[in-house]
């Protein structure tokens, strides 16, 4: 799929990927829908951006922030693609993890984005050329301690993902799924900071993502994961998964110290 002159609907585009994203679609000369919920860092993101651009104040999380989103597709003439990249995660022991904090992160990675791609169907099937592209992670394949939540939602969204594009396959349109591995984004704690420090986990820049992004959609592969030796990981898991069960259980005496080394902080504080 060729993205100039494509209609780009993009959430949360104000991110640390998201900024990036946007910078690498409008350099294709893709024209942009940019989602989030924050006026001035919408419209400070647009005015970077070469070519003409839309934003969209509307949050994905709530039925009302998805009706603008689609009132506003709608008003603009449609959309070519669907990225669903907003999202959020934590790092924290599930036991200590608040209610609010779990049901958050599967609204925001799994539940709101399989309901704004429901919405928006009918607009990319009047398209020649429709896609969805759904950002996960290495951890929806990979199960971590002290992601539990969030690899339940990046898991949840892998699966919808494969599902729809099976459904989809009398359609025109495309379904995509990125996964990339960690990524220095303002989304990382002080704590997961520590973590990939400490297991010498490598950390992609913003850029890398949204370069990989570009190419997965031009490419039609439909499924890309990123980082070496991540992908190997995840086949190993999907494989022999108890290979990886040995090999993190060595890691949680490291894993619970930076967690709780963290935890005490936040009561010390």
């Amino acid at each position: 799929m060729e993205l100039n002159n494509k209609v780009i609907l993009l959430t949360g585009a104000t991110g640390g990927i998201g900024c990036a994203v946007a910078r690498a679609l409008a350099e294709q000369g893709a024209s942009l829908r940019l989602v989030g919920r924050n006026t001035s860092s919408l419209n400070q993101l647009a005015g970077q951006l070469t070519g003409n651009h839309q934003i969209i104040v509307a949050d994905i999380g709530t039925s009302q922030g998805r009706h603008d989103i689609l009132s506003g597709c709608i008003d603009g003439g449609g959309i070519d693609l669907l990225i669903n990249l907003a999202g959020t995660t934590t790092f924290q022991c599930f036991e200590h993890q608040s209610e609010e904090s779990i049901e958050q992160i599967l609204s925001t990675n799994l539940i709101a984005p399989m309901l704004l791609t429901k919405q928006l169907i009918p607009l990319l099937n009047n398209r020649p050329e429709p896609a969805v592209v759904n950002i996960g992670s290495t951890y929806g394949s990979i199960g971590h301690p002290g992601y539990v939540a969030y690899c339940a939602s990046k898991s949840g969204l892998k699966g919808f993902t494969e599902a729809l594009r099976r459904e989809l396959c009398d359609t025109a349109i495309q379904v995509f799924y990125l996964a990339p591995r960690a990524t220095d984004t303002s989304l990382n704690s002080p704590a997961a900071d520590d973590l990939n420090h400490a297991l010498g986990n490598k950390v992609d820049s913003p850029e890398q993502v949204a370069d990989t992004l570009v190419k997965l959609v031009k490419s039609n592969r439909h499924c890309r994961f990123m980082g070496w030796p991540e992908k190997l990981f995840v086949k190993i898991n999907a494989l022999l998964p108890r290979l990886v069960d040995r090999a993190l259980v060595k890691k949680m005496p490291l894993i619970k110290q930076i967690l709780n080394n963290h935890e005490t902080t936040k009561i010390n504080t």
